[in-house]
């Protein structure tokens, strides 16, 4: 039997035996770089990478350990974190080259939450222009001619090809979710004000969230559990008790979970094989799922999340996109255009179509289903590389700041990846962790 790549454990495997002594933080390290030189060249997933850096992160994280001091729960694990995310010793960019060598002075602060975890900082990823909706140089993994998604797009593709065992991305649209489906792994949009955006470039205080990717479960509750938590910076997070993620996660259910098939109204735009592995898939859930129509109130949580979004983002980066000039993609700039049309009174009704809607499924969550399920995109990544995919079926997710996660289990055309998309109630992240844990186990069954 071949002996197991170094780079290809998970998180929690990783932390694992280097807690233990079988393995060091700078064999991990090295089997990560070493990874990432072979396939760099062809999925393009950094933005920035200092080997001999992150070497001695890794080297100070051995000699931590065997100094006898406590160690964190990411103890020596390399992490890549996206360009939008400030990093005091990489250069943060923002997929633009009119910010070209920026280098901020501080950490963003769920990367001062990685360090305090003892994670090892490999290396920056890939964005899309500000996060939107220009991409970057990133390939898909799983076929170099198409798109890995966006924005996150380096993260996702960086954790698909073992580069490194976690990532961090964000969503304000579904960049994400939809680079999760479309690579094959784990990823996850926290509750809205779950985990820290202090430090991390500002599109939409309404719609952004900060969330890993992964490729197990466990992984992903394992980053919650640094992640989140109150930070005075951020001021939409909430003082909340210590939660283990992890141990809820893997908590057994008392009933089997019900969930809701939402088709949205974008149902009609699935690609064929989509539609019919997830009708398969309801089928194969039998009683423990339901067909749910929204009602109608929800036709327009698109357009409100497209209101929400040009108008913050236009307010927070306008006067950076004007500086930029032609330095700027036409694209970002016609979205700030947009979002300075964009009345008041429109943008107030957005905001409170968006507290109705979230509200009413709260109400859903309550009295109907433990979790909705849903496609996380349209399909398989598209060929191409010139655009990053159709965040609609993420769009109502990130308006109402649900909890979602996206679960690499069906395959569609040419076996490529097609993510299940599972949205939790607000706040109840551990429980849709513990729900997406029963139903991966399902289906394996």
């Amino acid at each position: 039997m071949a002996t197991p790549v170094i780079s290809e454990l998970t998180a929690t495997q990783a932390a694992s035996k280097i807690a233990d002594g079988l393995i060091s933080a700078v064999e991990m390290t090295q089997s990560c770089l070493d990874r990432i030189e072979a396939t760099e060249e062809a999925v393009r997933a950094f933005a920035h990478l200092d080997p001999e850096f992150a070497l001695s992160q890794a080297r100070d994280a051995d000699n931590w350990r065997r100094s006898g001091r406590p160690i964190g729960p990411l103890h020596g694990v390399p992490v890549a974190v996206k360009d939008i995310i400030d990093t005091a010793d990489f250069p943060t960019e923002c997929g633009t080259g009119f910010l070209a060598g920026r280098r901020p002075r501080s950490d963003a602060a769920v990367v001062a939450r990685l360090r305090a975890a003892g994670a090892v900082i490999i290396g920056k990823s890939v964005t899309t222009e500000f996060a939107y909706f220009h991409p970057g140089k990133t390939r898909n993994p799983h076929d170099l001619e198409r798109t890995p998604g966006g924005s996150s797009s380096g993260s996702a593709a960086a954790v698909a090809a073992a580069m490194v065992p976690v990532a961090i991305g964000s969503q304000t649209n579904g960049s994400i979710i939809r680079p999760a489906s479309f690579c094959g792994v784990y990823g996850m949009k926290p509750s809205h004000g779950l985990v820290s955006r202090a430090g991390v470039l500002p599109l939409s205080r309404s719609l952004d969230h900060v969330g890993p990717f992964a490729r197990s479960l466990d992984d992903i509750a394992l980053m919650l559990d640094v992640l989140a938590g109150h930070d005075p910076e951020d001021p939409d997070t909430r003082p909340m008790a210590a939660r283990n993620f992890r141990q809820i996660a893997n908590e057994e259910f008392g009933l089997a979970p019900r969930f809701a098939f939402v088709k949205t109204p974008h149902w009609d735009r699935m690609d064929a094989d989509a539609r019919e592995a997830f009708e398969g898939l309801a089928e194969e859930l039998g009683g423990d799922c339901f067909t749910y129509d929204l009602p109608e109130r929800y036709a327009s949580g698109w357009t409100a999340h497209r209101a929400i979004m040009a108008v913050e983002m236009a307010h927070n980066l306008g006067k950076l996109a004007d500086a930029g000039g032609e330095k700027i993609s036409g694209q970002f700039r016609d979205l700030m255009a947009e979002g300075r049309k964009v009345s008041a009174t429109h943008y107030l009704a957005a905001q409170a179509e968006a507290r109705g809607m979230r509200e009413a499924l709260e109400d859903l969550f309550q009295q109907e289903c433990t979790a909705i399920i849903t496609p996380a995109t349209r399909g398989v990544a598209p060929k191409g590389l010139d655009a990053t995919g159709d965040p609609a079926l993420c769009s109502l997710w990130s308006l109402t700041g649900l909890p979602a996660i996206s679960l690499p289990l069906m395959t569609g055309e040419s076996g490529l990846p097609l993510g299940v998309q599972l949205i939790g109630a607000a706040g109840d992240d551990a429980r849709l962790l513990r729900t997406a844990k029963w139903l991966v186990s399902r289906l394996a069954g």
